[in-house]
């Protein structure tokens, strides 16, 4: 889930620590010990929201693939890359509640109790998440049949 984020080992690396200390400092605050995984995700997810606000060096996706040369990539992990970098380029609230559902499989009431707000919310951002996807990849992929999809 760190690394989702910040695009980068080390820093994913940090965000993790920082996650299991504040989990270690704020393990008494659980009211609900069979909510502990989606505490923990939550705490992972501030870590690394803040990360990125603090503006420490990040390294997008899009710079990924410039530094390792895509084009020598089959044409296979390169889509599987405009889909990452698709994702990447969405606002935070959109690519969060995507991550934790198509990644992690999540079901949307789990979504909203590790984003502590409510269904309908989870319900809209996964769907505006998902058109602004869908807008971004427009015309790049084909079904089984050759129809782009619209």
């Amino acid at each position: 889930m760190a690394y989702t984020y910040v695009r980068n080992e080390d820093e994913a690396v940090e965000v993790f620590q920082q996650t299991v200390l504040k989990c270690i400092e704020s393990i008494h605050q659980l009211k609900r010990p069979e909510f502990f995984s989606t505490w923990l995700t939550r705490i992972c997810i501030n870590e690394a929201l803040s990360l990125k606000r603090k503006g420490k060096k990040l390294i997008h996706l899009t710079e990924l693939i410039r530094q390792s040369g895509a084009q020598d990539f089959s044409g296979e992990v390169v889509h599987g890359l405009d889909v990452k970098e698709a994702l990447e380029a969405l606002p935070d609230k959109y690519k969060t509640v995507l991550i934790l559902r198509f990644y992690k499989d999540l079901s949307v009431q789990d979504i909203a109790n590790v984003l502590n707000c409510p269904l309908g919310t989870v319900k809209t951002n996964i769907h505006r998440g998902l058109s602004q996807l869908k807008t971004q990849l427009k015309g790049v992929y084909e079904d089984d049949a050759g129809k782009r999809f619209n």
